[in-house]
This record gives structure tokens, C-alpha cells and sequence, in this order.
């Protein structure tokens, strides 16, 4: 369901590997975009500009494979692009999963000490409650993110004001970590062989 699959990168090596792909490099990303700490929405703003300026094209809808999350299952982002069609409404869609640890146990160091990071109105130790009891919380797992191009242009953001939800119970292998490498590219060798990945989650350490 994904009509063009455009790289965005300053880097030569990268931009070859993407075209030996199968990607379009259409453009270089300039260093000011490019930096450690570049945010999504300024990457996003200057791929439509230069799509817009030289093609005059706009997609209505932008799906967000981040390259550190190369382990996807296709029929999953086609059904995420499915929901994102069927609701007008939002502005994009976010894949999250349920995760392993709750934000309501956490803590923050403040002057030395320990400061609760959340608070649940009208309980006056959430931290010291069971999970069971804390509202449920989703982690973005960057499985899948779709934006509607308005909302970059015309509301400055990659979330805007109403996100879809778009639960996925796959186990989520990312390469934050050069010691992920070997067990990723295992994956991938199985998918590309047609053998059998197992995607289930493991929580028995959830608390």
C-alpha cells in the first residue's frame, strides 16, 4: 500500500545502498538536518518542501520506517495504513506496544533525592502499587509511524492533536546498540529464506 519509498540521508554510502535497494534518493538531506540531535519534523518539512518545489507533489499520507527498526512484518504496516485511511480525522498514527516496565514505578533525582515520576490523582503512592492497578500505559515502539502531510506543514508537529493507536504485540528488534547487529541480521536472513521468526514477547519479568 506504500506508493514511493523515498531515503532521506547526507551520506553517499547510505544513498547507494538505498538505490541498490530500491529506494529513491531523490535528494541529499543538508547537514542542518542531519546532526545528531535533528529532529523528525525538520527531516519531514524539508523532504516535502523539495518534493512540492521540484516535482510538485504532495502524499497525503507519510509512513515512517525508521532504518533502526528493520525487522517489520508488511502486512502489519498495511493494515496500520489501512486504519490511518479509514479515520479522516487524525492527524497520525502512532505504533505502540504494551511495555514490559510502567513509567507509574519510576523515579526522577531531584536535589539528591528521589522524586516520584508520575502521580495518579487521589492515590498518594502509585509506586508502591501493584501493576495491575496503575492505568495502562502504551510505549511508541517505532514499528510504524503515518503523519498526514498537513499535519507537518500546517501544524508543525509529527503528532498533531489526535493520534490513532496501532497496538502491535510483535517482539520489536531494534539496532539502538552495535551488539544488536548479529541478532538482527539473523532475522532478516530468516524472513529473506522464508523460515519462521518468532515474534512473541516475553514478559515474565514484568512488573
Amino acid at each position: 500500500r506504500i506508493g514511493r519509498v523515498i531515503v532521506s540521508t547526507d551520506d553517499a554510502e547510505i544513498a547507494a545502498a538505498a538505490r541498490a535497494a530500491g529506494a529513491e534518493v531523490p535528494f541529499m538531506r543538508p547537514a542542518e538536518f542531519a546532526q545528531d540531535l535533528s529532529p523528525d519534523l525538520d527531516v519531514f518539512r524539508h523532504a516535502l518542501h523539495w518534493l512540492k518545489q521540484n516535482e510538485n507533489y504532495t502524499p497525503e499520507l507519510l509512513v515512517h520506517l525508521r532504518p533502526t527498526g528493520p525487522v517489520r512484518r508488511v502486512e502489519l504496516i498495511d493494515e496500520a495504513i489501512r486504519r490511518m485511511e479509514a479515520d479522516p480525522t487524525a492527524d497520525a498514527l502512532r505504533a505502540v506496544s504494551v511495555p514490559a516496565l510502567t513509567p507509574y514505578k519510576m523515579w526522577r533525582m531531584e536535589a539528591g533525592y528521589l522524586k516520584p515520576l508520575l502521580s495518579v490523582p487521589g492515590v498518594k503512592e502509585p509506586h508502591s502499587m501493584a501493576r495491575q492497578m496503575l492505568p495502562e500505559v502504551y510505549w511508541q515502539n517505532g514499528y510504524v509511524d503515518i503523519i498526514r502531510a498537513r499535519t507537518v506543514l500546517e501544524k508543525n508537529s509529527m503528532a498533531g492533536d489526535v493520534v490513532l493507536p496501532f497496538v502491535v504485540n510483535d517482539r520489536i528488534y531494534e539496532l539502538d546498540y552495535e551488539e544488536s547487529i548479529p541478532e538482527v541480521e539473523a532475522v532478516l536472513g530468516k524472513l529473506a529464506r522464508g523460515e519462521k521468526v518468532d515474534f512473541s514477547r516475553d514478559h515474565r519479568h514484568a512488573v
